[in-house]
């Protein structure tokens, strides 16, 4: 389309600028108009860029959030499994000291039964059934007895009465029991009352 003249031969130049729609613009110029539309595309193109780099730092913040929670969770994992652990454990320990406690209270009338079985006093008679279905239940509760003549003497399960000297013994021994001694797993409940044979000084 040919530029409109005026009253000469020359063409006629708008004394503004106009936008792609035909509208004035602020542009002193057809280039500083060119110029602007470049900028709005950089401006647009950082626009796009500064939304991505939000949407990368939400994206890491989100990730470490996750991390976090999942440690967190771990460790209370962890802790809960200890604390099961601890709980097992103290049940037993207070089972196995309330058994122990009982067995203790009668521990007289089962020395009573062993003398009255060493003298022979039990042989044939109902109390032999009774000392048999007492050793039998305690036994099924893992109780053991401590202290056998012969075997080296160890504080921990055995209490000396007497000290023997003898040309023969090279350590201390357990010579006689005097009154046995019980264990309860590793619980001991009544030391063996022992003579022990001592090497002569």
């Amino acid at each position: 389309m040919a530029a409109k003249k005026r009253d000469g031969d020359e063409p006629y130049e708008p004394d503004e600028p106009l936008a792609e729609d035909g509208a004035p613009t602020d542009a002193e110029s057809v280039d500083d108009l060119i110029a602007a539309e470049d900028a709005d595309v950089e401006v647009s193109e950082s626009g796009n860029s500064l939304d991505a780099d939000i949407d990368h730092i939400l994206s890491e913040a989100g990730q470490r959030e996750i991390e976090e929670y999942r440690d967190r969770a771990a460790r209370a994992e962890a802790e809960l499994a200890n604390f099961r652990t601890r709980v097992e454990r103290d049940r037993a320990a207070n089972r196995e000291a309330v058994i122990a406690e009982v067995i203790r209270s009668l521990l007289p009338a089962i020395d009573d039964l062993d003398r009255a079985a060493a003298h022979g006093d039990l042989e044939g008679s109902p109390l032999e059934l009774v000392a048999q279905k007492l050793r039998q239940a305690f036994e099924r509760y893992g109780l053991r007895a401590v202290g056998v003549v012969g075997e080296p003497f160890d504080p921990a399960v055995h209490e000396a009465i007497v000290q023997l000297p003898s040309a023969e013994a090279t350590t201390q021994t357990v010579a006689d029991v005097i009154e046995g001694g019980y264990a309860l797993g590793d619980r001991l409940v009544r030391p063996a009352k022992v003579a022990v044979s001592v090497p002569q000084g």
